[in-house]
């Protein structure tokens, strides 16, 4: 019997195509580019173009029929605890470009190689030995057990918990480190653990209103959601790939490559940035290890732990903080390092000649902010200032903006409308200098 079309295995049929050529796609970049983090989603594409395959298989008649039943109920299609982990350390590779995948993070996998080793054993007792359907006795497949379906959705939800952790301490990072960034806090990361949070609602409501996972007349508008979302991650993957965006380390280490900041001096000698993991990186409460680079300086800021650069509340008070405050104050005023739009700590250092777990505390503590905002707030306080002396009558705002050290107007506005509780126009307005 050969693929009977129809409507709903033609619908599917569509997106496991596009899923299989996606998949390749990206594997090719992943080893032409040397980009793991494409590796991994192309992994997460083929396994959920296999996740579709037993309702594509089944509209189109192969389950109904022989030999195709006998085949097709012994391959597990549905790898339930593969997809969650692939999904996480894409997730990983993705916001850190030197992450390396090792030996103990092989730990992820153990549960979906044990479901393999069943899946074989299954096969090897109903074909090779008994020769006759034992544990397909019922004629149900085992990857519709409710115990398998049920474990493989809390071990996505586990894996997305992982993913907003991770995501949680690379923006903590960021705002400690980098004076820009809301320009690189990952528009497509966000987009893609709201994406994980969609695929997992959609499994939770369809779980609970229709648990036989096995139905195929039941689940079609579920699958279709499914491959309409696993569609919507792979052609934004690949787009993310080709537009080669970069984590924000790339951007600190002045070694930007994205359109949206200026190129270095090529003089300078060349930034290696790397975020090395400690010895319990694969939890999620793993301390993070960060180098910066410091382009234009011929200098590595020695490793300093997140935890280090960012203040806790107990923190112990620096005694001559107001004699440091005045000197901070002076020093933008005077010599203006905001203006610089890739501005980061370990350059900010070089300006007051102290470690930069102690200009981190200097700030947090001085001014109740971190890097980022408090360097903002100085890119603010000089755009109002020239808009005062008239200036936007002479150049547009954006022009201000770029000139006060913004590097994109969606930022600017922001970190206006968060000092002033007023958008530019509305400052304009409010004091007549229209």
């Amino acid at each position: 019997m050969l693929f009977s079309f129809s409507l709903k295995s033609s619908i599917l049929l569509i997106f496991g195509v596009h899923g299989v050529v996606f998949s390749f796609l990206l594997l090719a970049k992943g080893i032409d580019r040397n980009d793991k983090s494409n590796l991994w989603l192309s992994l997460f594409i083929f396994l959920c173009t296999l996740y579709i395959c037993p309702f594509l298989f089944g509209y189109a008649g192969w389950y109904g029929q022989q030999p195709y039943r006998d085949i097709l109920f012994y391959i597990p299609f549905q790898q339930l605890f593969l997809i969650p982990p692939a999904l996480y350390f894409y997730f990983r590779t993705l916001l850190d470009k030197s992450f390396v995948f090792s030996r103990r993070h092989l730990v992820h996998f153990l549960p979906a190689l044990a479901y393999l080793i069943y899946s074989g054993i299954v096969f090897a007792a109903d074909r090779l030995f008994l020769h006759e359907p034992y544990f397909y006795a019922d004629g149900q497949d085992k990857d519709f057990s409710t115990w398998y379906q049920l474990t493989g959705f809390l071990s996505l939800a586990g894996y997305l918990l992982l993913s907003l952790a991770t995501y949680r301490k690379y923006k903590r990072i960021s705002y400690d480190i980098i004076s820009f960034a809301d320009s690189v806090m990952f528009r497509w990361a966000q987009k893609f653990l709201l994406s994980l949070m969609l695929l997992l609602s959609l499994r939770l409501l369809f779980f609970i209103l229709n648990p036989e996972w096995d139905q195929f007349g039941k689940k079609f508008w579920y699958y279709s959601c499914f491959s309409i979302l696993f569609y919507y991650i792979s052609v934004s993957g690949l787009l993310n790939s080709v537009r080669s965006s970069t984590s924000f380390l790339d951007h600190a280490a002045g070694n930007s490559r994205t359109a949206s900041f200026p190129e270095t001096d090529q003089s300078a000698p060349a930034a290696d940035e790397s975020i090395d993991q400690a010895p319990d990186a694969g939890k999620a409460d793993e301390p993070l290890i960060l180098q910066v680079p410091v382009p234009g300086a011929g200098i590595t800021v020695d490793h300093t732990s997140p935890a280090a650069i960012h203040v806790a509340e107990n923190a112990v008070k620096i005694p001559d903080l107001e004699i440091w405050k005045l000197r901070i104050e002076t020093l933008m005023e005077t010599e203006k390092p905001f203006e610089n739009p890739e501005l980061t700590l370990p350059q900010f250092c070089l300006y007051l000649d102290i470690p930069l777990k102690k200009a981190s505390q200097l700030i947090n503590q001085g001014f109740n902010m971190n890097f980022n905002d408090f360097i903002n707030h100085y890119r603010t306080r000089a755009v109002i200032g020239r808009m005062n002396e008239g200036e936007h009558n002479l150049q547009t705002l954006l022009g201000i903006a770029f000139e006060s050290g913004f590097n994109s107007k969606s930022t600017f506005n922001r970190a206006f409308k968060r000092y002033t509780s007023m958008t530019p126009k509305e400052y304009l307005k409010k004091n007549g200098l229209k």
